[in-house]
């Protein structure tokens, strides 16, 4: 586990008292989403990167 999984997981932990806290956590499930969706896209983005870094 690295930083930054520990950084979102606080971050998401966060969110999600927030969001108890007003009420609101339909909008903390779509927020979660949201970023695990990016922090997907990000991770294939990088392998991509060192594939053709490697090619070059």
């Amino acid at each position: 586990m690295n930083f930054s999984t520990i950084g979102y997981t606080l971050f998401l932990v966060f969110l999600g008292i927030v969001s108890f806290l007003t009420k609101e956590i339909v909008t903390f499930v779509m927020l979660c989403f949201i970023i695990i969706i990016l922090t997907n896209i990000h991770n294939v983005l990088k392998g991509i990167l060192e594939k053709l870094d490697k090619t070059s």
